[in-house]
């Protein structure tokens, strides 16, 4: 299980998230987003978690209004908290 750095997370949650910032193109800019982000989460974290983090950012990414849920760095933390458990 690999942890992509935190301000890598911000990051990809950022750029998903650019898409309010242009009124008319947001819509069509996270149809092309979506895939590419569920792609770059897959291979970011590896794994399972990779897989299944990378449908969740796709359907995230494609889904209107939710785009705003920090995925990446969700993913950053969840992925610290298991390697942390796993060593006790």
């Amino acid at each position: 299980m690999t942890v992509p750095s935190l301000p890598f997370c911000i990051l990809m949650d950022a750029v998903g998230m650019a898409s309010y910032m242009f009124p008319g193109i947001g819509e069509t800019f996270d149809v092309v987003w979506a895939p590419i982000s569920g792609f770059i989460f897959m291979k970011s974290f590896g794994g399972m978690t990779g897989k299944i983090g990378g449908l969740i950012a796709m359907v995230e990414e494609a889904a209107p209004f939710i785009d705003v849920i920090p995925t990446f760095t969700i993913g950053h933390f969840y992925v610290k908290h298991q390697m942390r458990k796993n060593k006790k």
